[in-house]
């Protein structure tokens, strides 16, 4: 696959995962919107990593993705506990911070 339609590919999803994250209200939604922005930086990485070969992008790629798996447990971690004492999980009525 040519690089210049992967990079379209990687624009792609960064734009799906900023549209999803001003769309949504659920906070799950927002979780999945995150993920994608994030595999959209990994996979410009792989492919700079491609063009120049530099291997210290796919370092970064891998760290992106160590950082998504780390942040998908943490989120739904928290997503958890808010769902257990606010009762529900929409970003919008959770205001437990709030004095």
């Amino acid at each position: 696959m040519p690089v210049h339609a992967l990079l379209l590919l990687s624009n792609a999803l960064f734009c799906l995962g900023v549209f999803g994250m001003l769309t949504r209200r659920n906070a799950i939604g927002l979780l999945l919107a995150l993920e994608l922005i994030l595999n959209a930086a990994a996979l410009n990485f792989v492919l700079y990593s491609r063009v120049f070969g530099a291997v210290h992008a796919q370092a970064f790629a891998l760290f992106i993705i160590a950082l998504a798996a780390c942040e998908a447990v943490v989120g739904l971690a928290i997503i958890l506990s808010l769902s257990r004492s606010a009762k529900t999980i929409l970003a919008d009525d959770v205001n437990l911070l709030k004095g």
